[in-house]
Formats: C-alpha cells, sequence, structure tokens
C-alpha cells in the first residue's frame, strides 16, 4: 500500500494487494511486510493517502480491523462510513500537519530570540523591534545574531523561514 500512496491521493481498499499479488508484482520487502502484519493478524483494512505541499515527503494513513474481520466486511464498511472516516482523518492530518515540529535547535532558542523572529516574520525592522520592546536596537540585533547561529543559518531571513517551515514564528506557550 506504500508503493500506491506514494503516488496517489485518497482512500484505497487493501484488496489492492490482493490484485497485485495475483499478477505477481509484489516486491520482496512488500511481501515481508505482508507476512509481518498478518502474523499479528492485521489482514484487512484500507489506506488514505494525504494531498501535500511538502516537495520532500508524503502523508498517509493505514486504518486495519481486528483479525477475524475480512477485506470484504471492511469495504461493506467504507461503503457504509467511509466518507466519514476519510473526513475524520483529513482533519486529523491537517491538524498534525500545522503542529509545532519539535527540532533541537527551535527549542534552544531563548524567549527573546525567538520574539525578534516573530517581529521580523510580521515585517518590523530591527529599530521597530527595539521600541515594540523597549531595548536598544544592538541588543534586537545580538538577540537575531545568537538565534541565527542557533538555528544553522546566515541570514535573518533563512532563521525566519525554518522557524516557519517547522511551524515554530507563532506557537501557544
Amino acid at each position: 500500500m506504500l508503493r500506491w500512496a506514494l503516488d496517489h491521493v485518497g482512500p484505497k481498499s487493501w484488496s489492492y494487494v490482493n490484485e497485485i499479488a495475483a499478477k505477481n508484482d509484489l516486491r520482496e520487502a512488500e511481501k515481508r511486510v505482508i507476512a509481518f502484519n498478518r502474523s499479528f493478524g492485521i489482514n484487512a483494512g484500507y489506506t488514505i493517502s494525504f494531498k501535500t505541499h511538502a516537495q520532500h515527503g508524503r502523508a498517509a494513513v493505514s486504518l486495519s480491523v481486528g483479525p477475524n474481520s475480512t477485506q470484504e466486511d471492511v469495504d461493506k464498511l467504507w461503503e457504509k462510513h467511509g466518507k466519514k472516516v476519510l473526513l475524520i482523518n483529513q482533519v486529523a492530518h491537517i491538524r498534525v500537519m500545522t503542529l509545532p515540529h519539535a527540532t533541537f535547535s527551535a527549542r534552544r532558542l531563548t524567549k527573546r530570540q525567538h520574539e525578534v523572529l516573530q517581529w521580523v516574520s510580521d515585517g518590523k525592522t530591527t529599530q521597530d523591534i527595539a521600541i515594540i520592546m523597549d531595548v536598544s536596537k544592538a541588543t534586537v540585533e545580538k538577540h537575531l545574531r545568537l538565534a541565527r547561529e542557533v538555528l544553522g543559518v546566515e541570514t535573518t531571513a533563512q532563521a525566519v523561514l525554518r522557524m516557519a517551515y517547522q511551524n515554530q514564528i507563532f506557537k501557544l506557550e
């Protein structure tokens, strides 16, 4: 199902695996995954592949049922409840994708370093930030320099981009 999920978006019955197996088109790694799943009684289910805007990643979820259920049983359940299950999983996917990424470098920023990056992301100049935070322009520049060092980037724009990409610019405390 992983191979299918990499190239498609939406839900797919695991009966697809049986179709591929009937054509003798399963790779060795896929056969091992199927054997592993079956050793735990995981025989039937659905995979949902999500549309993503990330260039270097994909997102999918596989849903399985108890060991006594058949794929035919699951397909009947999907026919009846599939739209609701799909919607719930899409909402969960969107929520997970908006959670802050727990990166080591972002956690090492001080509160002030994080704050100055937030203001920069809002388009404020160092002078604006100094006035807002009631500190000197040199202090703002120091916080920006240290934030760049912690994040391992050369420019403030790169620091803001890295934090934004990790959903760390605006986070609930």
